[in-house]
């Protein structure tokens, strides 16, 4: 079985503290699956660059179906959520090569961090085999405890958290992640680490955090060299 990434260890940095925007989030008519207003799909009236209105279907069961997975947004909803949320572009700041970029991004931390899940649930893969991802919540602004302990101790804050409810048959289980950026690489990429584990909410998580706290301190201090 693979251990939980301990996510964030050579980074966070400690550099500067100015935080990012969190995701686009939140409005007055909310859907209760992910605590975010309808997205529509189409271009605003007065936008300058086109965008995709192609969604991409991920690969993480959606809760409450059979057989249904989540479905990511399109870079037209992506753009539409940020206009909503606030953010001002320029004509030429902006073009549709970047949403294109940003959608990539997005899908790809939100696969990330499912597999990560997807490693703490192993511990539980007698009692539910195939857990689905119920619903979810961006709350960049509520820090985690832990991301504050690791601010106390000089690195900085995560950019963006998300809350993530699994349905882990039948049973609720809550998942924080917290999203760190780092600086560039030589490659010009800039990666971003998640922080992924289950919320002490009940003794079974506490556990789960325990003996995976353990097992990292054990393969790192006594682990075998060659």
């Amino acid at each position: 079985m693979s251990t939980p990434q301990n996510k964030p260890s050579g980074c966070p940095v400690k550099h500067s503290k100015e935080r990012q925007s969190e995701c686009p989030a939140n409005a007055n008519t909310l859907d209760p699956s992910n605590m975010m207003p309808a997205s529509p799909n189409e271009p605003l009236p007065d936008q300058s660059i086109t965008l995709s209105k192609k969604r991409q279907v991920s690969t993480i069961p959606r809760g409450g179906t059979e057989s249904d997975r989540w479905v990511y947004p399109s870079e037209q909803m992506f753009f539409n959520a940020m206009i909503r949320k606030g953010w001002q572009f320029k004509e030429e700041e902006l073009k549709s090569e970047d949403m294109q970029h940003i959608i990539t991004i997005h899908n790809k931390n939100n696969e990330d961090a499912w597999q990560e899940i997807l490693k703490w649930e192993a511990r539980h893969a007698k009692e539910c085999a195939n857990p689905k991802l119920l619903k979810f919540q961006g709350r960049a602004k509520d820090f985690s405890p832990r991301a504050r302990i690791r601010s106390w101790l000089g690195y900085e804050l995560p950019f963006d958290r998300h809350d993530w409810v699994i349905d882990r048959c039948g049973q609720e289980v809550r998942y924080v992640i917290d999203y760190y950026g780092c600086d560039p690489q030589p490659d010009n990429t800039v990666p971003i680490y998640l922080d992924v584990r289950p919320a002490l909410d009940s003794l079974s998580a506490f556990k789960d955090r325990a003996a995976v706290a353990f097992l990292r301190w054990r393969t790192k201090y006594f682990s075998k060299t060659t």
